[in-house]
């Protein structure tokens, strides 16, 4: 990489961290809110979704304002909007109303990083899958620290603590913005082969694979606490034991869950390195077609076994994100790559925050193991789609 590749990479890694972050701090305190607002589970899930909804269909005007006025004001906005909503959502844990609306900002906010991070990179490194795989490590870094975090400050301190913490590491990406030089198109943009050919039909097929995707991971992330809590309770009486009675049934949950992403972490650098030395489509396809079996055994399974075949799901279902934000950069017009990842985030996350209403319904009906079938099922229609985008992508090559 380029000095100032690897700078435009520290403003997007830590971007990166921080939307999912803000996007993971709600499912790993979903239970002691619960408790705290004297609620149904159901009920206070339905609080964060104005959240994932804002996150995802914002990130198409996100992305043409910043194809119109560059990344980094956008980014700025990012930092800011999402720590000041993070502080009032603090002051605010007890009012249920107003507690929505600060997550709806904090999704609002949240939404401007993946268009137009993604975008930037996109434009301006030689070795798109390479930089993708980095930055997605990070993305998947914040999956993970968001739920051990937010569970042992929670613990400690409180939900109110919580929700400051987020605040106040949202600020701090304004000074590592400030830091690094200001990014405007360079030769790269120009100079590099333009690989979309002008058929907007495999585009427009991809995007209905990315939809099907959002709604598989959307659902995944906000259940996954709340499933190891329920369903890990030998493990966490082991966990008892091994720790001198230090904890809670939450904590541990969460210390899985992050230990789960960090999987999906070493997931997005395999799937970099896949990017590089296997075509686009057939790896994209593997991916999606290896979490089928793995999120079916997490439905009728618990305990150490639920563990491993979610580190198996965590490994592919975030692991092909390179490959498939790389199917963007390829598809689309160089000129319109924040555009192109705001239509695809529009839909992964604004059609996924759908899936907070899904999971609501199916846990009420089947209970949350019904909800882990019903992802098997969404996966194996995304697998047919991926077919039907590779056929049209080998006609147009």
């Amino acid at each position: 990489m380029t000095p100032r590749e690897r700078s435009i990479l520290s403003v997007t890694c830590f971007g990166h961290f921080m939307s999912h972050f803000n996007m993971l701090v709600f499912p790993a305190v979903l239970l002691p809110l619960t408790a705290r607002m004297e609620m149904e589970m159901g009920q206070t899930l339905s609080l964060s979704f104005w959240m994932y909804l804002l996150f995802g269909v914002t990130a198409l005007p996100w992305g043409m304002l910043a194809d119109r006025f560059g990344s980094r004001p956008l980014l700025l906005l990012f930092h800011l909007g999402a720590g000041v909503c993070g502080f009032l959502a603090a002051l605010n844990v007890s009012n249920p109303f107003v507690f929505s609306l600060c997550l709806a900002g904090i999704g609002l906010f949240s939404g401007i990083y993946h268009p137009v991070g993604l975008g930037w990179i996109a434009k301006e490194f030689e070795n798109t899958s390479q930089g993708m795989a980095y930055n997605g490590m990070f993305g998947n870094l914040g999956l993970a620290t968001a739920p051990i975090l937010a569970g042992s400050v929670n613990y400690f301190w409180g939900i109110e603590a919580v929700y400051m913490v987020l605040g106040a590491v949202n600020v701090s990406g304004l000074l590592l913005l400030y830091l690094v030089r200001n990014g405007h198109p360079t030769r790269h943009e120009t100079t590099r082969k333009v690989q979309a050919k002008g058929n907007l039909t495999p585009f427009l097929v991809l995007l209905v694979a990315m939809m099907l995707g959002g709604v598989v991971y959307r659902a995944t992330t906000i259940t996954l606490p709340a499933y190891f809590e329920l369903q890990n309770r030998d493990l966490y009486q082991t966990f008892l034991s091994v720790s001198g009675q230090l904890g809670s049934p939450n904590l541990f949950a969460t210390l899985i869950t992050s230990f789960i992403y960090l999987v999906g972490m070493a997931g997005q650098y395999y799937g970099g390195r896949v990017g590089q030395s296997v075509e686009l489509g057939k790896g994209y396809l593997i991916f999606h077609l290896i979490t089928i079996p793995a999120v079916l055994v997490m439905a009728v399974t618990s305990n150490t076994v639920l563990v491993i075949f979610a580190m198996i799901h965590s490994f592919f279902l975030l692991g092909m994100q390179p490959l498939e934000n790389t199917l963007v950069a390829r598809l689309s017009p160089p000129k319109l790559h924040s555009s192109a990842y705001g239509l695809k985030f529009i839909l992964t996350f604004g059609v996924g925050a759908l899936s907070v209403s899904m999971v609501s319904g199916i846990k009420t009906s089947f209970g949350l193991n019904g909800v882990y079938v019903a992802l098997a099922m969404v996966s194996t229609i995304l697998v047919f789609v991926i077919m039907v985008l590779n056929h049209y992508r080998s006609k147009q090559n």
